[in-house]
């Protein structure tokens, strides 16, 4: 078996190759073919614990993990080998095939791609010969000269696969077809012809009115547009790389506000995605004590850089308006470096993340290990007060990824301030019970977690898959997506 090969490239970071590419996936695993997403290198702090990797389990990016579920495919580290997790602007952790490499990570960016192409090259291939169709999601766009002698994500991955593709531009922004022509004039001529249509997405209005663009640039480039695809506010897959500012968008009446800190190196968002969902419930980024008003539960979310975001929350006043919403006995919650945050004091020995004095609004300790714990995890949660209660007994599927190891700070424990241990080593509340952490991530994708808070869940992830699929079929030109798959 050697899987035909259809890449999704694009003009722009945010054009819509991810969700592209998802919808690809679902389309040809509705044909009954053997389907897996594959993504080179994708920078992220969103990642995802899958099969693989040198424990058994490890990291890629969040949307080669959805992309594999609407293949309907086990996730694995092969599918996105190379994951840059940025932790300042000019530095990354590096994770490939699933583990963290310090070597790699103190490489300059330049040298690392020879480094790493044969295990990009390995993993591809592998995939290639045990699928029938293998959806590629490049990054940003292939046509960045001053990148591309060490691009190892776009064209020299479609080179070495001999891709189909596709080039999405979002023509919302505005530019569309110049965006298009651009990028296809600064492609080398050998790569132009792996070029297979253009996708117009995010377009407002009569498609009618865009002629006679669409065929000058087939008369420019001999690529045609093979589909436009209306503006599409909600089809329900998690945002990949940023916040949504959507701030009061929800579904049916407000009954519930739920502020969501957008610190700078906030990780995981994608987890929130359901409660975008849930109706009654709105959920604002926040990144002001401003956007805090009225909300009824602060989460305080993952990080990538726990001290920095913590600098940030302090810098804004944020650390007060969290004080002022627990000394109110109102809800708030920390999910890992949110967690962490929570605490009395952060402790890095090791130069991981940085020293800090937390928000001391749970009696904890956070010491960085040089060891990372990556790991799937299901449990049962003890008993929880206050605002939570509901959540009591319940048991929960979710993942975990953090340097950070977290105990009872014991001196207070030893004058009797403690917490209480809602799940050993994983997640404690306050006395009160309306301050509580979890190193567990995806709490919110956990129908039985919906069902307890809201007594409702979200759209499930087949029906969202299955949406993207309907949505582009409705969209591109008959026999298009066929012909991608067509062996010459």
């Amino acid at each position: 078996m050697s899987a035909v090969c259809v890449m999704v490239l694009g003009t722009t970071s945010g054009a819509g190759k991810s969700w592209l590419a998802t919808a690809l996936c679902r389309h040809y695993a509705r044909q009954g073919l053997k389907v897996v997403p594959f993504k080179a290198q994708n920078m992220s702090n969103n990642a995802r614990v899958v099969a693989g990797g040198a424990g058994g389990e490890g990291e890629i990016g969040s949307a080669q993990y959805f992309q594999a579920l609407a293949a309907r495919a086990e996730p694995e580290v092969r599918m996105n080998p190379l994951l840059l997790k940025p932790e300042a602007d000019t530095c990354s952790q590096v994770v490939l095939m699933g583990a963290v490499s310090r070597e790699l990570s103190d490489l300059p960016w330049r040298g690392r791609s020879e480094r790493v192409w044969p295990s990009i090259t390995a993993a591809l291939d592998a995939l290639r010969a045990e699928n029938d169709v293998v959806v590629i999601e490049g990054a940003g766009s292939p046509a960045e000269i001053n990148l591309m002698d060490s691009d190892i994500v776009n064209l020299r991955v479609a080179r070495h696969a001999q891709a189909r593709c596709l080039l999405v531009t979002d023509i919302d922004r505005g530019g569309a077809f110049a965006h298009l022509y651009g990028t296809w004039a600064l492609l080398p001529e050998a790569d132009r012809a792996l070029i297979r249509g253009f996708v117009l997405n995010k377009f407002r209005g009569d498609a009618r009115l865009l002629a006679p663009a669409p065929q000058r640039l087939q008369d420019l480039t001999g690529v045609p547009v093979v589909a436009t695809l209306p503006m599409w506010w909600q089809h329900g897959l998690p945002e990949e790389d940023g916040v949504f500012d959507d701030r009061s968008r929800s579904v049916g009446v407000v009954r519930l506000t739920v502020a969501v800190i957008a610190w700078p190196r906030i990780s995981n968002l994608d987890e929130f995605q359901p409660l975008k969902n849930i109706s009654g419930v709105r959920l604002v980024w926040a990144r002001t004590p401003a956007d805090c008003a009225g909300a009824d539960w602060i989460i305080l979310p993952g990080s990538k850089s726990t001290a920095a975001d913590l600098a940030w929350l302090r810098a804004q006043g944020l650390d007060q308006t969290v004080a002022h919403h627990a000394a109110q006995g109102r809800a708030v919650l920390g999910i890992c470096g949110g967690l962490q945050v929570l605490g009395e004091a952060l402790i890095d020995p090791n130069g991981i993340d940085g020293n800090a004095p937390g928000l001391g609004l749970l009696p904890l300790v956070t010491v960085f290990d040089t060891d990372k714990t990556v790991r799937r995890s299901t449990v049962t949660l003890g008993e929880l007060v206050g605002p939570w209660h509901a959540l009591s007994g319940v048991r929960v599927s979710g993942y975990e990824i953090h340097h950070g190891q977290t105990v009872q700070h014991p001196a207070m424990a030893a004058r009797g301030d403690v917490a209480r241990e809602v799940v050993p080593g994983l997640a404690w509340q306050n006395v009160a019970g309306n301050v509580w952490g979890s190193y567990l991530h995806g709490l919110f994708e956990d129908p039985a977690v919906l069902r307890a808070l809201f007594g409702a869940t979200a759209p499930t992830l087949e029906a969202v898959f299955d949406g993207l699929a309907d949505f582009l079929e409705q969209h591109i030109e008959p026999g298009v997506l066929d012909a991608l798959i067509h062996k010459d």
